[in-house]
């Protein structure tokens, strides 16, 4: 009787280990998940893994001024605050814009510079708006040819691209796109489509990869 008691309490003590190490590892399975839900249900990613957005565009035309109202409202950005007439990306607001003198931009794009200093105002008629999301990630904002559209908009694009990028509206370059910073690079300085206009619109000639292609501080990996 006393053997049959022992064989049992055996037994029990077996199927507690049992559930208790079921319990263990279900928990654990479930543990990145509850580490990654912020709040209200939005997932969160730490910014070192945040991947570079999609290049973002309004595929119609119209008024300059229009594109932009429209471009600014897909993105969720509203104008840099009264307060900071100019102030360097890293530190500016999320959802915010800005714009930054063509020179400047390139001087940016050439030297791989981690940081932009952007102006509430426009510096110059043909200055780059430049747009600061959300998630910190900053697109440059700026006009393209009708054929040039559909190149750069997929999401994947299987090789890079050379772009030409206008700083206003157009007939030759009629629709706005914003482009991810950190997949730009250039070379050069931009050149004046009327070399007579010191203020007159510019295009700046630079490479759009297709994976991000640096680190960078300007808020996106």
């Amino acid at each position: 009787m006393q053997a049959i008691a022992s064989a049992v309490m055996q037994l029990w003590d077996t199927s507690k280990w049992s559930a208790l190490m079921l319990a263990g590892l279900t928990s654990f399975s479930l543990w990145p998940i509850v580490l990654d839900a912020a709040p209200g249900n939005k997932t969160e990613v730490m910014p070192i893994q945040k991947a570079a957005p999609a290049v973002v565009s309004i595929e119609q035309t119209g008024p300059e001024l229009e594109l932009r109202r429209q471009l600014r409202l897909k993105n969720g950005v509203a104008e840099l605050a009264d307060s900071a007439p100019n102030v360097r990306f890293s530190e500016a607001l999320t959802g915010r814009f800005g714009f930054i003198a063509p020179t400047s931009l390139a001087m940016a794009l050439v030297t791989q510079s981690p940081d932009l200093v952007l102006d509430r105002v426009p510096p110059a008629a043909n200055a780059y708006e430049i747009h600061k999301l959300a998630d910190g990630n900053g697109m440059l904002v700026g006009f393209v040819a009708p054929e040039l559209l559909p190149q750069i908009t997929p999401a994947e694009r299987p090789r890079n691209l050379l772009i030409s990028l206008h700083s206003n509206s157009s007939d030759k370059a009629p629709y706005i796109i914003a482009i991810p910073l950190t997949k730009l690079a250039a070379d050069r300085m931009p050149t004046r489509l009327d070399p007579k206009k010191a203020d007159g619109a510019v295009v700046l000639h630079m490479d759009l990869r297709s994976t991000v292609n640096r680190q960078s501080t300007h808020g996106m990996p």
